[in-house]
């Protein structure tokens, strides 16, 4: 068993959120037991009224309607809720006039603060002048937009009337924005004239009129000058022009009631293996599923200040934004996480307050790598709880955390992604925290591991199912009318059950390990390898900067495990440390995971959402072409591998 490296005591727990809805369930006469494991086996006993009970104690604006969960025994096609009339936007605008709503900072310094009166003003100009260019229920806005609070306006505006969001990140190509809004056909266009990044100023325009080009749909574009004040685009509004022009009626912001799961956003898969699916979010799925995770995974509190890492082109942004439903201060940070190093994102943790610092698994393995100490260089006062997503959080990096940032502090690893736009598994308040664990499935998510006989298994890897249905499962795929692509993306593997993709193990105390993505597993003499487990053994030797690990077909049926390596500044492949990577992971993992090549190589390609490609490299090596290199931040690094490029 794992060891624990925290663990809250008994006051912590009576006093988190999670204990006041136990109570809450008691009072009313649910037998929910006193800890974690009774209140979920309750949950996934009872699943509509658990869903049920989290839209009362969280105080969900709207009519829940009658009905409760219909057709509850199908999986595509159990509906939560289908009564029920609400508006996302108008559950993230209750907070109090004064209290702080975001807080945006710029790697450069600029600083923008507004409190939730500033943002429900904004709020209500944006609707009404949205209203004056002809959107209405059901059209979709988009943004190609910065991190910036202007994004976080425009998408509850857009929301407020029934319309439909959808937003990429500006370091986006052409292609790659249309590849995404051209299958949306948005009528409004949120934009910037540009971002800065490492202290360089990107002009964005350019795109802009690209991206224009080809999504004939658009029919307004506002503009925000974000890295010059005076920018201007032919034929665009500029943000305070086009507030400007906007007539609001009356207070509070008419909001639009919309069904349950009527559609709130499009968000898109990775695309490397293809056009991106335009996966669409509901406006009832999305708030429950958050509110959950929020104030009783996270024990969010109104007042407290929670910062995530992201863009706006990844799910976290979605993730942080319905932090505001709780009167939580969101923060967000436009920039290069690590200009000028590795100090910068743990200063603004510490000189903002922030209660809960979200980043990803790569993140702490860089600040690790690069020596830096943040709990020796800054005070982090207020910092209680770090989350970590994109990519496991190996053991070590646990250990990281607890000697070098902070001792007293909950380090929850969370998985889950785009398709729930939310978490399958996640950090728990009242439990403990394991070396090398992710706490705890989510409440209310029936999350097990299966083999390929389809059999629940526990401290062995298979794949991540879950067997229940839950709100935040996509309302489906955009132009998909039969649903035939949304039922083959989750559901032809174990028919009726949702297969999520990751190859995981259970432990024998419900915590979770995250071995990697189960279509990038390797297979080397027929037995399934995580990649993760090879990752965690290669990042601890200080000559190796990243790696990245695929299985090559041999011509036999077989595979050879291929081991790519960044090397360090100053530091070479030597023949002499590819034997203790071989050793170290022969010792630490088992002979078949030691790689029978290894190859130094000057990047790794990754995902606009800095996750690593496996599957690109594996395409290239096998020399098949890579169907969407638009998905990719950096594509100029495929060339590193081809199988004729490896010694041999």
């Amino acid at each position: 068993m794992s060891e624990i490296l925290w663990q809250p005591t008994s006051a912590q727990i009576e006093q988190t959120q999670l204990a006041a809805f136990q109570t809450h369930l008691r009072d009313q006469g649910f037998a929910v037991g006193d800890d974690f494991q009774h209140l979920q086996a309750w949950a996934l006993k009872d699943s509509a009224e658990f869903w049920c009970q989290i839209w009362e104690y969280c105080g969900v604006q709207g009519a829940m309607g009658a009905e409760l969960l219909h057709q509850p025994g199908q999986m595509p096609g159990a509906k939560f809720f289908p009564q029920a009339m609400l508006n996302f936007a108008q559950n993230l605008l209750l907070g109090e006039d004064g209290q702080v709503a975001i807080i945006f900072r710029r790697e450069d310094g600029m600083r923008i603060e507004w409190t939730y009166a500033e943002l429900r003003t904004q709020v209500s100009k944006l609707r009404a002048a949205l209203v004056r260019v002809g959107v209405g229920r059901g059209d979709c806005v988009a943004g190609f937009l910065p991190n910036i609070p202007h994004a976080v306006a425009a998408m509850l505006a857009a929301a407020s009337l029934g319309a439909i969001w959808s937003s990429c990140s500006p370091d986006f190509g052409v292609p790659g924005v249309v590849d995404r809004f051209g299958q949306i056909k948005p009528k409004v266009l949120f934009a910037a004239d540009g971002y800065v990044y490492k202290a360089r100023q990107f002009d964005g325009r350019e795109k802009l009129l690209g991206i224009l080009q080809q999504v004939d749909s658009i029919q307004t574009v506002v503009l925000i000058p974000f890295v010059d004040k005076d920018a201007t685009f032919d034929g665009a509004h500029t943000w305070d022009d086009f507030l400007s022009s906007a007539v609001v009626h009356g207070d509070p912001i008419p909001f639009e009631p919309v069904p349950f799961d009527h559609p709130l956003y499009v968000m898109y898969s990775s695309g490397t293996t293809g056009k991106p699916k335009c996966i669409v979010h509901g406006h009832g799925g999305t708030l429950l599923q958050h509110l959950k995770e929020h104030r009783l995974h996270t024990d969010l509190r109104a007042g407290e200040r929670l910062f995530y890492f992201t863009t706006t082109g990844w799910m976290m942004w979605n993730w942080l934004v319905t932090a505001l439903a709780g009167g939580t201060t969101i923060v967000l940070f436009d920039g290069n996480p690590f200009h000028p190093g590795p100090e910068t994102l743990w200063k603004l943790v510490d000189e903002e307050k922030v209660d809960v610092f979200g980043t990803s698994a790569k993140f702490i393995d860089a600040c690790k790598k690069a020596g830096y100490l943040p709990g020796k260089e800054l005070e982090l006062k207020n910092l209680r709880a770090i989350l970590s997503t994109g990519s496991p959080l190996v053991p070590e990096s646990f250990d990281y955390v607890y000697e070098h940032v902070k001792a007293d502090l909950q380090l929850s690893s969370i998985s889950g992604g785009t398709d729930i736009v939310s978490c399958f598994m996640l950090g728990c308040p009242t439990l403990p925290v394991r070396r090398g664990e992710i706490q705890t499935a989510g409440l209310g998510m029936a999350v097990e591991v299966w083999n390929d006989a389809g059999e629940p298994v526990v401290a062995e890897p298979g794949e991540l199912v879950c067997t229940q249905p839950f709100p935040s499962m996509p309302v489906g795929f955009w132009n998909d009318a039969d649903g035939s692509r949304y039922r083959a993306a989750y559901f032809d593997h174990y028919p009726g059950i949702w297969r999520h993709g990751d190859w995981v193990e259970m432990s024998v105390n419900g915590g979770l390990i995250v071995y990697g993505r189960s279509d990038a597993t390797l297979n080397p003499g027929g037995v399934r390898i995580g990649t993760a487990e090879i990752y965690r053994q290669v990042e601890q030797f200080p000559e190796i900067q990243e790696a990245i690990v695929v299985g090559q077909d041999t011509g036999d049926g077989d595979q050879r495990v291929v081991l790519f390596l960044v090397m360090a500044a100053g530091h070479e492949l030597s023949a002499e440390l590819q034997q203790q990577v071989r050793t170290r992971i022969r010792a630490n993992a088992t002979p078949r995971h030691v790689p029978a090549v290894m190859h130094a190589v000057a990047d790794i390609p990754r995902t606009r959402s800095g996750k690593i490609s496996e599957i690109a490299v594996r395409d290239v090596l096998h020399g098949r072409p890579v169907k969407n290199t638009e998905a990719l931040a950096n594509p100029e690094t495929l060339q590193y591998f081809a199988a004729d490029a490896l010694p041999a």
